[in-house]
C-alpha cells in the first residue's frame, strides 16, 4: 500500500501550524495529496431559548466562526502554495469527532493534534484522537501539542507486543517505515520467550526492504508507556508506531493503560492503529 492522501485535521489555535507542517511533509515525503479539514461546531439553540435571543447576536457568531473559518483556510492555502503539493480544503458543520471520523476513512493517513491540556474537560475536542483512531478504520498520526520535528519518520520506533493491533499497525505504517532511515522494533517486558523478541518481525519487514532492527528492555517498576516515551528519546526517535487499545477503551480508562498514557504524555508523533 502506499500513501496517496493524507487528511490534515485543522484549527483555529496555537497548536495547527506545528500539526499542519508535519502533515505537509508526510504528504511531501509520498508524492500525496493533502486535505485540509477545518470542522464549524452546530450551535443548536432549543426554540423556547431563542425567543430570549437577540438576532442579531446570533448573526454576529455565526459571521466570527465563518470569519475563523477564513483565516485558517488562507493560511492553509498559503503553506500549501509554498509547500507545492496538491491540496485540498474542506469545511464541515458538524461535530468534530463525527466529521474528521468520516473523512479519515477516505483517506490512507489522517494527522490530528493531542489534546492540550486546556481542551480536556471540552466536549468538542477532548478524546478526538482515540475516538478517529477507533473509528476510521484508518491509521492516524497524532501530534503533541508541544509540536513535532518538520521530518517525520525518518527515524522510527515500533512498539511491538506481538498483538492483532501491533500487527495491524506495523502494517499501515510500512509505507512510511520503507523510507525511514533507522526503524527500531521494540519489545518491553517480554517475559520469558523461546526466540528474540521481535525476530519474526524484523526478519518479515526485511522482506520489505526495511532495515529494522530489534529491541528489548525490561522495567517493571514504571508504567510502560513512560519507558515508551524514554525509549523513543534514548533512541532519537521522531515517530511511535503503537496498536490503539489492546483492551477495550474502558477497561484502559479505568485501570490505566499504554495507549491512554501515551495520549496524555505524548513528546513525539505517534502512528496509532486499530
Amino acid at each position: 500500500m502506499s500513501i496517496k492522501t493524507v487528511l490534515v485535521h485543522l484549527e483555529a489555535d496555537k497548536y495547527t501550524p506545528s500539526r499542519l507542517e508535519a502533515a505537509i511533509a508526510l504528504a511531501t515525503d509520498h508524492g500525496a495529496h493533502l486535505v485540509g479539514l477545518y470542522v464549524r461546531p452546530r450551535v443548536e439553540i432549543p426554540a423556547t431559548a431563542q425567543a430570549y435571543l437577540d438576532a442579531e447576536i446570533l448573526a454576529a457568531s455565526e459571521r466570527a466562526t465563518r470569519e475563523q473559518a477564513d483565516r485558517v483556510e488562507t493560511a492553509f492555502r498559503e503553506r500549501c502554495g509554498q509547500a507545492d503539493i496538491p491540496f485540498e480544503w474542506r469545511c464541515e458543520i458538524g461535530d468534530s469527532h463525527e466529521v474528521v471520523t468520516l473523512h479519515a476513512r477516505h483517506a490512507d493517513l489522517a494527522v490530528v493534534g493531542q489534546t492540550p491540556p486546556e481542551s480536556v474537560d471540552s466536549l468538542i475536542f477532548a478524546h478526538l484522537p482515540e475516538d478517529v483512531a477507533l473509528g476510521s478504520g484508518r491509521p492516524v498520526v497524532v501530534i503533541p501539542y508541544v509540536g513535532a520535528h518538520t521530518e517525520v519518520g525518518r527515524c522510527v520506533m515500533v512498539a511491538w507486543n506481538g498483538s492483532r493491533e501491533a500487527v495491524r499497525a506495523v502494517y499501515d505504517a510500512l509505507p512510511i517505515l520503507e523510507r525511514a532511515q533507522r526503524v527500531i522494533v521494540l519489545s518491553v517486558n517480554p517475559g520469558e520467550m523461546h526466540h528474540i523478541p521481535g525476530a519474526d518481525i524484523t526478519a518479515q519487514l526485511a522482506r520489505h526492504g526495511v532495515a529494522a532492527e530489534a529491541s528489548e528492555t525490561s522495567n517493571n517498576d514504571i508504567p510502560i508507556g513512560d519507558v515508551l516515551l524514554s525509549r523513543a528519546v534514548d533512541f532519537g526517535a521522531d515517530l511511535i508506531v503503537m496498536g490503539a487499545y489492546g483492551h477495550s477503551r474502558a477497561r484502559e480508562w479505568i485501570a490505566g493503560g499504554a495507549t491512554r498514557h501515551i495520549l496524555a504524555h505524548m513528546t513525539v508523533p505517534v502512528l496509532f492503529s486499530h
